[in-house]
């Protein structure tokens, strides 16, 4: 049976999509482009010095690409509709024999939403899987990378509101994605929280990624979003998480407090230090100029000790929909 190795296992490497000139960026003027893309620019260059990096790029915007990124990234020509490779990729598993697979889920758009472009998207998980070397496993599960976070021990943490959309699976049961999740990423345990926070569901959101409200940071541990502020309606959210999973097993919680702004100029905002990405020797950490910056920095530092924890600005990625664990996707070693 395939095991999901957690996120802080080695990696060989680690992949990324570069932000594409499609109708899902019609919104952005050139200037508003350039910016996405050298917020994308960034995280990979940074990343690109603890482990190699690969941007899955569209051909047409090579050139841009090449001027951004760190000479050492590597470019990996695909057409694209958008730049989350989290969600788009695919989920690389170790199978028994200790090979590596790689898990393509169906890929809707995020429950086809109507903003959404995902014809060019729906095909990356096997284009990266083919450059990687490795086989495919084909799962009829409508899923993102961005909808599980993984123990490496047999526990997955995933949201009722992904997993259960009638957009994304109609019809599915928490015992059939269950079943799905085990043959898939040899999950013994499913945690199902009941939702992910409030800015989510609305219309650029996900409908609940796991990945921006609770993760693993150890086979022991989960660090979950906590929004101490009683007037944002994630307070709600927080105190509901936190009480979940202290029903649901003996783990270490560790509350990460939300940074200190609430809103932009869309409505309630849903920053969070939980969507950082642990690579090798480094966790990439979301910034937003923001007190709470250093304090996330700290708590990280100590569940990582041996890790050098880096700050990047994750403002302009989050006024598209995500942050830096959004963008990236392991290749376990």
């Amino acid at each position: 049976m395939p095991v999901m190795p957690p996120e802080w296992e080695p990696h060989a490497r680690t992949w990324m999509a570069f932000p594409p000139d499609t109708p899902t960026s019609a919104d952005l003027d050139a200037a508003g482009l350039e910016d996405v893309r050298r917020a994308w620019a960034a995280v990979a260059n940074v990343i690109v010095g603890f482990e190699p990096v690969t941007m899955v790029v569209s051909p047409a915007d090579a050139d841009t690409a090449r001027r951004l990124l760190d000479d050492r990234v590597d470019l990996l020509p695909a057409r694209l509709d958008d730049a989350w490779m989290r969600d788009i990729g695919p989920t690389f598993v170790r199978e028994d024999s200790g090979r590596l697979a790689a898990v393509d889920w169906v890929f809707n758009g995020w429950g086809a939403q109507g903003w959404s472009r995902w014809g060019e998207d729906a095909l990356i998980a096997t284009v990266v899987a083919g450059a990687a070397g490795t086989p495919v496993i084909a799962s009829p599960l409508v899923n993102e990378g961005g909808g599980i976070h993984v123990d490496g021990r047999g526990t997955v943490l995933v949201t009722e509101t992904v997993q259960l959309d009638p957009g994304r699976n109609p019809g599915a049961t928490r015992a059939s994605v269950e079943a799905e999740l085990q043959r898939t990423l040899g999950a013994e345990r499913v945690v199902w929280l009941r939702r992910g926070l409030t800015r989510d569901y609305e219309d650029f959101g996900t409908r609940g990624h796991v990945d921006i409200v609770a993760c693993f940071a150890g086979p022991d541990t989960i660090v979950f979003h906590d929004q101490r502020d009683p007037e944002h309606p994630d307070a709600a959210v927080s105190a509901e998480v936190r009480d979940l999973l202290a029903d649901a097993g003996p783990w270490r919680l560790v509350p990460i407090p939300a940074p200190t702004v609430l809103r932009d100029d869309e409505g309630w905002v849903d920053y969070s230090y939980i969507n950082h990405y642990v690579c090798n020797d480094a966790v990439i950490l979301c910034a937003f100029d923001d007190p709470n910056d250093d304090v996330a920095a700290a708590i990280l530092q100590d569940l990582y000790p041996d890790r050098q924890i880096v700050q990047v600005d994750g403002r302009t990625i989050f006024s598209r929909g995500g942050g830096i664990h959004c963008i990236t996707q392991q290749e376990p070693a």
